[in-house]
């Protein structure tokens, strides 16, 4: 998937979880070379079953902003910051595919926004995305503070709950072929 993706799939009895760590390129590189990082996304989101989770983590190197106008299906209205080129790329990127950014999903204080600092300056350029049918599995997105993961970039962190299906009716009748009762 090149040097700016990396892929992981976890396989959890009938569940198949996509992870992948995507960064993107820094604003003031050629516009070729975004377009190049949005296609390998866009193959990435093309090639996984609609019927796979997808967990979408990196540094996406745009601002998506507090304000959600345009993106409400996408953006939960809890971002930081005013929305640039970059993060509007991020923004149709995740409408196209029907996710959610979930760290802007969860009202926290500021500290447990921003992803980035630098001096004085601070920013949210870090996301996690998922698609919107896995929104409900989401129950908190944050940053930990103390952690870094750099000098200037801080952890964030997806908390999800994954249930796991058995199917009742397969059980009682694998009992009733062993003997059990």
């Amino acid at each position: 998937m090149g040097d700016k993706l990396i892929l992981v799939k976890l396989i959890t009895g009938d569940e198949k979880i996509n992870i992948l760590s995507a960064y993107a390129p820094q604003v003031g590189l050629s516009e070729s070379i975004k377009h190049k990082f949005w296609d390998d996304m866009d193959g990435f989101m093309q090639s996984i079953p609609l019927d796979e989770k997808v967990f979408i983590e990196g540094d996406l190197n745009g601002h998506v902003g507090v304000s959600n106008d345009g993106f409400e299906r996408v953006h939960g209205g809890f971002g930081y910051g005013n929305r640039n080129e970059e993060g509007e790329s991020i923004l149709e990127f995740a409408s196209a595919y029907d996710l959610v950014l979930a760290n802007t999903s969860f009202r926290k204080r500021e500290s447990h926004i921003i992803t980035f600092s630098s001096g004085h300056k601070k920013s949210q350029i870090d996301f996690l995305l998922t698609r919107k049918i896995d929104r409900k599995l989401c129950k908190d997105c944050k940053v930990i503070l103390g952690e870094a993961l750099s000098t200037q970039h801080k952890l964030v962190v997806l908390d999800i709950k994954l249930t796991q299906r058995e199917n009742m009716n397969n059980r009682v009748s694998d009992l009733k072929k062993s003997g059990g009762t």
